[in-house]
Order: C-alpha cells, then structure tokens, then sequence
C-alpha cells in the first residue's frame, strides 16, 4: 500500500492478534506513528495480550500509557485480571470505573464465581444497575460450576423467567447443564421442547449440552439420534457423544465413533482422547486405548497431558497390568500427580499386590503427609491382608493427626426437591424422624460387602 491509514494498522493488528501472533501485532503496533493510534488500536493490542496469551504485565504497560481510555479499555483489563484470579485487583479497577455496562458487571460475577466466592458473585449480581440476560447467564453459569445445579435452575425461574427476560442460546446451554448435574430427564425433554418451539438451531454449545444432557440423564438413545441429525458436527459435538458413550460403558461403540472422525477427517483434540481413553478403560479395552494413544501423539501431533497419562494408568490398572502400570508412570515425561498414583494404589488393593500397595502409599504420604486418603488406602491395603495391627496403628496416627476422610453424600430428588444426605447428618430439620424411620428397617438380610466397608465407616466417624 502506498500510504497506510489507522484503519489499514488496525485490521493488520487484530488480524494477527486473532492468529494469536500477538508479537507480530506488537511489532505492528510499535511501527506506527502515534497520531495514528486511535482507542482501537490501543484496545487491540491490550485485548491481545489479556485473552490471546493472558499477559496482564504487558496489558498494564499500555494501559498505562495510552493517551485516554474507554468502556471497552477497563473491560479487558477487568477481564485480563479475572482470567488470572486475581479478583482484588479486578475489583479495584471496577470501583474505579466511572462507568459500568452489562459486561463489567457479567466479568465480576464470572470472576468471583470461578474462584469459589459465589455470595459475593450474587451480591454483585443484585447490585447491578442493569440485569440483562448477559448477566443472568454470568450468575447462572457460576451456580453450575459450583455444583449448585439447584441454585441455578431456582434462579432461571425466579429470575429470568418473571422479568420480561428471553434466554438466548447460551442460557439453555447452562440450563441444560444443570438438568445434566441432577440427572432430570423430564425438565430436560421440556427444555428441547422450548428449543424447538422457539426456533432456535440446534448447533454449537447448544448441540453439546443436549448431547451432554441427555447422556447423563440416562437417555443415551436420545442423544446418539440428536447427535446424527446434526447438519454440521464440530469437534465438541463428536467429543460429547464420545463421552456419553464412556458414561454408559460403551467404549466399542465410543472407539468406533473415534475411528469414524479419522474417515471423516474431523481433527481430535485433547478432550477427544481423554474421552476415547475413559471409554476404553471402563470397557476393558487395553490394545484399543494403546492404538489411541499412539494416534495421538504420532498421527494427530496432540501432546499427551497429565490427565491422558492417568487414563493410560487406569486403563492398565482396570485390566490387572499392575507391573506395566508402574512402568508407564516410571517412564512418563512429566511428574505423576497423586491422583495417578492413588489409580495404581486402588489397583494394588484390589488385585493383592501388597509390596507394591505399602510402597505407592508410604510414597503419598511423604508427598502430602496431612492428606486423609492416602492413610485411608493403605489401612485398606492392610486390612485386605489381615494386618489388623497396623490397620489400628494407621487409625491412629490419623487421630493424632486430627484426619478425618471425608464423608460419602447420596441425595434424593422428591417432587423436584432435591435433599441431601451425609454420613451421620444432622442438619435436616426433621433428622429426629428420619433416623427413627431408618432405625426401624429390616436389615437382617442385608450385610457390608467386606471389613473393607466397615474400616470406611469407622475412618468417617
């Protein structure tokens, strides 16, 4: 070009920033004079570095250096914090701003959400100037993502529902999700039914969370027809069907749909692989999980993450391959997490691999010494063989230790009320009853399935 104008620089910029060349973008950038740097540019170079490689350090520098800012400048710092769970800082930007739209106040409630803090998400939420289905969604998501399904499908019908409110696609995504938690098949059903009804494309995320839903609602018919009547199936879309197939024990079907992808040269990603290998390894599938692995580094150039290295482990593990387990974790390139090693640990267990067992959990202990679980499998390993002594000697070092494992929960969903029980729970208002009716049963004919399950009972209480 012979002379090059901002708007020319800013769709080079935002180009390379969405090709995540975001240093090319900085070079760019460095390049032009400044009178022809306008906001957009200035946004776009900030916007690269906060969402494209979550470098707040560099957003700062040109935050604070650009000539003026506007709406969309404190949004993406606001958003480049939160990404970073540093909710502090956000918050203080956010006290700073002398103005706030619908997309400062979704950041903060995501923000707070993600780290655990979902009173203050709600209290951000209340206060909002302006509650649009942006938003709710924020407040609804952050329900779901805190396992607080009931909290959320409450909220969708107290709040979106009597306030002249639309949900859009993204709000039945997390609608979907949260019917997907608590296994509600009917409000489910009645969910793709207003989907319909109303017109809106099954596709996306929208297509995922029906796939998703159904799977874990137990209607895995329902989402394998969704599933093929799909006009265009992306990755995400072959990724949830796969992983509905696992939940259900169906990992030669999930493996075929697996091999499907590679004639319909649909690229996998890391989630597919995760979702292959639990697949196999739940249907005992070892040489299939290995082919897959394999295809995954050699064929699809995916490199195997540590939850791919723990699929591998329980796949070996569910088979009996105890001794080719232990040889796959020594050989990992990356450190194994407790997690892997309590995988092999479980196996030992089951399988009667004491020396094996007693070295895995003296291993976890030194890793966590004031971790519960691992005291908990290796009085399990004990037990298995009769140790008795040493199953008392780990009960009490774990009193010593003020340890405790932590309880089991069952709940129970009545007339779309769901309550929740725990190991010797008191907290019910009508506790008293419960426990009279519970004390009244009949279980002569009942028994624990081994001294396993009363060593369990007695770690709780």
């Amino acid at each position: 070009m012979p002379e090059r104008d901002s708007v020319s620089f800013n769709a080079m910029i935002d180009g390379y920033v969405k090709a995540g060349l975001v240093g090319v973008a900085r070079e760019l950038f460095d390049s032009m004079a400044d009178e022809l740097k306008n906001l957009r540019t200035w946004n776009c170079m900030i916007g690269g570095y906060v969402q494209s490689e979550g470098d707040i350090g560099r957003a700062w520098e040109l935050f604070e250096t650009m000539p003026k800012r506007d709406l969309v400048t404190w949004n993406l710092m606001i958003d480049g914090h939160v990404k970073c769970k540093e909710m502090e800082v956000a918050n203080d930007l956010f006290c700073t701003m002398l103005e706030r739209d619908v997309i400062s106040w979704a950041t903060m409630i995501d923000g707070y959400a993600k780290i655990g803090s979902l009173d203050i998400a709600r209290d951000m939420f209340d206060r909002a100037s302006e509650k649009d289905i942006v938003v709710c969604n924020a407040m609804m998501a952050g329900y779901v993502q805190n396992g607080n399904s009931i909290d959320a499908l409450r909220f969708f019908h107290d709040i979106v529902g009597t306030n002249n409110l639309y949900p859009d696609k993204a709000t039945l995504s997390i609608v979907l999700s949260a019917i997907a938690q608590l296994g509600r098949t009917d409000e489910g059903a009645a969910i793709h039914s207003y989907i319909l009804d109303n017109g809106f494309k099954v596709d996306g995320k929208l297509g995922v969370a029906l796939i998703d839903m159904y799977s874990k609602c137990g209607n895995i018919e329902s989402a394998i027809n969704l599933f093929e009547s799909l006009e265009v199936k992306e990755v995400d879309h072959w990724n949830a069907m796969i992983g509905g197939l696992a939940i259900h024990g169906l990992g030669e079907l999930a493996f075929e749909l697996f091999m499907e992808m590679q004639t319909r040269l649909v690229k996998p990603d890391d989630i597919t692989f995760i979702g292959v290998l639990n697949s196999c390894g739940h249907a005992g599938l070892v040489k299939e999980g290995q082919i897959c692995f394999e295809l995954m580094r050699r064929v699809h150039n995916v490199g195997p993450k540590l939850q791919h290295y723990g699929c591998m482990v329980d796949i070996l593990c569910r088979a009996g391959q105890l001794d080719e387990a232990k040889e796959f974790i020594d050989e990992m390139p990356i450190e194994p997490n407790d997690i892997i090693w309590r995988t092999l640990l479980s196996a030992c267990i089951i399988y009667e691999k004491f020396y094996l067992g007693k070295q895995i959990a003296e291993h976890l202990i030194r890793l966590d010494v004031n971790n519960p679980g691992s005291y908990v499998l290796l009085s399990n390993l004990y037990a298995g063989f009769g140790m008795w002594g040493e199953v008392s000697r780990i009960r009490a070092e774990m009193g010593n230790r003020a340890l405790k494992k932590l309880p089991g929960c069952s709940s129970i969903d009545l007339n779309g009320v769901v309550f929740e029980f725990l190991v010797g729970d008191q907290s019910h208002p009508r506790a008293g009853e419960v426990y009279s009716l519970v004390d009244g049963f009949d279980v002569s004919g009942l028994s624990l399935k081994s001294e396993l399950d009363t060593i369990d009972l007695e770690l709780v209480s």
